[in-house]
């Protein structure tokens, strides 16, 4: 199974030789601003199966939940691609949006739910989790 995404402009391009482990939208402050006033959604996989081409720029925060992060986007197109925390080098965030097929893995979980804007449109079926959930596994 190889699973491939990328950019807006195509100067990015991601192929993933492994399964997709978890996915989440996730409404912390943080991902407000990367999805531009929405829940950023993530699909998580290990960090060993992705592979890019292309230049990726990235920018380190420290999130929400006090985790040091780096967040990858396109330098040419803005695109948000990926997002890691450097305490777990493992597992990798890939955006959904930047999936050749958004519809790979559906999220399982509402995070950060607390920090939404009170007009956010959350999906009642999925579990809700008022801030910080325990890491993928």
């Amino acid at each position: 199974m190889t699973i491939s995404g990328g950019c807006l402009c195509k100067s990015v391009r991601i192929s993933v030789t492994g399964a997709p482990l978890a996915a989440r939208t996730c409404w912390c402050r943080v991902c407000q601003y990367l999805g531009a006033g929405n829940g950023a959604v993530s699909v998580c996989f290990r960090t060993d199966a992705v592979s890019v081409d292309g230049d990726v720029k990235w920018f380190e925060s420290i999130a929400n939940s006090g985790n040091r992060m780096s967040r990858g986007f396109c330098p040419t197109c803005g695109t948000p691609l990926f997002s890691k925390a450097l305490s777990r080098p493992h597992l990798i965030f890939i955006r959904a949006g930047a999936l050749d097929d958004p519809n790979l893995m559906a999220p399982q979980m509402t995070i950060w739910t607390d920090a939404a804007p009170d007009w956010a449109c959350i999906d009642p079926d999925l579990l809700k989790v008022p801030g910080q959930p325990p890491p993928v596994a």
